[in-house]
């Protein structure tokens, strides 16, 4: 590679890094907003909490309400941040997992990082399509032969679709767990991939990394 090019990369490295330094900026002042409006929630019942014609119910539902709103908006922000280095495309993938989710359609999809997933998958379909939300939507419409297997994710391309993914044995805050979790965590605990999934009986939208299950988006 020329001089040039290995400035335009370099160039390219450092403008990348700025805007990553700038979301993390955003999400961290976003954050404290968030908390600073849950501890002034919390400083409001204390204050009251010993007075008899005082009813707390709705600050309680107040501050629920913004719990679970700053734990979606940590959530979605570390799944973009999983996902971005992997594929262009993570606001398609967060969009369909959307739109899945209102519509209660069941998704499992597993986005490639590092680790090859082909030694883990089974069954799958080629699709080789580039990545859209409404391809996916129709991937996971029920009734599609596709819908009940796992989407591959890999670069900026749809790879396959109706994969069979490993099972994990673990359950989850002492609740068993449905097939696509489990399939979500039985593969993340063999590869590196981030496992979306949308539960088909609640719309609730979660990820899988490191074994671990957490929830993007909680139910609908």
């Amino acid at each position: 590679m020329n001089t040039s090019g290995n400035e335009r990369k370099k160039q390219q490295g450092m403008s990348k890094r700025m805007t990553t330094m700038e979301h993390k900026e955003q999400y961290m002042e976003h954050l404290h907003r968030y908390m600073g409006h849950i501890e002034s929630h919390v400083n409001k019942i204390y204050a009251t909490i010993h007075e008899h014609d005082c009813c707390i119910l709705s600050e309680l539902d107040q501050m629920q309400r913004l719990v679970s709103e700053a734990q979606n908006f940590a959530a979605v922000y570390y799944l973009q941040s999983h996902l971005a280095p992997y594929t262009k495309q993570y606001i398609n993938l967060s969009l369909a997992a959307q739109y899945l989710s209102e519509k209660r359609h069941g998704a499992l999809i597993a986005v490639e990082r590092s680790d090859r997933l082909d030694p883990y998958i089974h069954n799958g379909t080629l699709i080789e399509a580039d990545i859209s939300h409404i391809l996916l939507e129709t991937v996971f419409y029920p009734g599609n032969p596709l819908h009940d297997g796992g989407v591959v994710i890999r670069d900026d391309t749809i790879y396959s679709a109706g994969n069979i993914f490993p099972l994990t044995d673990i359950t989850y805050q002492h609740r068993k767990l449905g097939t696509r979790h489990r399939a979500a965590i039985g593969l993340s605990e063999k590869t590196d991939a981030v496992v979306i999934v949308v539960s088909e009986e609640t719309g609730r939208i979660s990820f899988a990394l490191d074994g671990q299950l957490f929830v993007v988006r909680a139910s609908v």
